[in-house]
């Protein structure tokens, strides 16, 4: 019964675990999050999410080049309009806030990839992710009109500057709408970052404080995904593939990494997962408290996403992992 083999010989030395380390986390994997709301000198803490800011889009410019200071390749913007309306006109217009943040962000760092989130329940007065029917409280969006709506959003943002394209509004055909949309106005090269399976999950409530985007009323259940369906997920992505998406993602990631590795084993496409605000808070409050490592918390819970299947990961921790990635 002695034992032949030992796996414990190769980790007996951290330079040693390094070497045969299976998985590897490095700034390049990292997206992050910013919210841009109107006025001058604005950096107001999400009270639900310590350490994130809703920032004017001067606040934008000085934490874009931070994050490029650090190596992390790309932000995704979210936008928190003046006024809200039936028509979402502060997703579309030309003057939007996403649309003066990226404008603003390329102009001064060029090189970092701003990608926008393309969906409209920050600019809705209902809250809800696109046209309803006059009358209707239970949330219902009715999925065509709205395409007509993601399509002006999407070639508006690719105007101001976007890089990426990133439809979170779970339409069916949005990404056909909106690649359309993108060709048509002479952005064929402009690739699209699709929402390609997003759950109906309770892990979003702290975002819905950071992006002022909480239903008015009834809930988004009838467009985005039911937690307990896997094999939709995948249905979901082969149609986003067939209308044009160049990236997929997953979203939450922590509860959902087996759709994450089943996204990847489907495609050949980069798979993206995005560590969702309910995830971030879970851990800064447990860190907060004294309860757990943060550091570690976090590099294992990254690490785990990309061990998954992840190629990219949109998370709020990015900076603090970049930094860590970097002693």
């Amino acid at each position: 019964m002695f034992p032949i083999h030992r796996p414990r010989r190769l980790r007996t030395h951290s330079q040693l675990r390094r070497m045969v380390r299976e998985t590897v986390l490095t700034t390049n994997d990292l997206i992050y999050p910013l919210f841009a709301v109107p006025g001058e000198g604005i950096a107001k803490e999400v009270k639900s999410m310590p350490g994130v800011y809703q920032l004017s889009v001067n606040k934008i410019v000085e934490e874009a080049k931070a994050v490029y200071d650090l190596g992390i390749p790309a932000i995704i913007l979210f936008g928190i309009p003046a006024d809200k309306d039936v028509d979402a006109t502060g997703a579309w217009h030309d003057c939007g806030i996403v649309q003066k943040a990226a404008t603003a962000v390329k102009e001064a760092v060029p090189d970092l990839i701003v990608i926008a989130d393309t969906c409209l329940c920050e600019y809705t007065s209902h809250g809800h992710c696109g046209y309803l029917q006059v009358g209707d409280l239970t949330g219902r969006v009715l999925n065509d009109p709205t395409l007509e709506l993601l399509k002006k959003t999407a070639v508006s943002q690719a105007k101001a500057g976007a890089d990426i394209i990133a439809p979170s509004g779970m339409m069916d055909g949005f990404v056909q709408a909106i690649r359309q949309g993108l060709d048509e106005a002479g952005f064929q090269d402009t690739p699209i970052m699709s929402y390609a399976a997003k759950y109906a999950s309770a892990y979003y409530g702290p975002f819905r404080d950071a992006a002022e985007s909480t239903p008015q009323f009834g809930d988004r259940r009838t467009y985005q995904m039911d937690p307990g369906n896997a094999r939709e997920a995948i249905k979901e992505i082969e149609l986003d593939i067939a209308e044009g998406a160049d990236m997929l993602m997953v979203k939450p990631a922590l509860s959902y990494m087996d759709i994450i590795w089943r996204v990847k084993e489907a495609s050949n496409l980069p798979v993206a997962a995005y560590n969702v605000s309910g995830e971030y808070s879970m851990i800064k409050a447990a860190a907060l408290n004294g309860w757990i490592d943060e550091k570690r918390v976090v590099m294992e819970t990254l690490t785990s996403f990309k061990r998954a299947g992840a190629d990219l990961i949109l998370t709020y921790h990015a900076k603090d992992a970049a930094r860590w990635l970097l002693e």
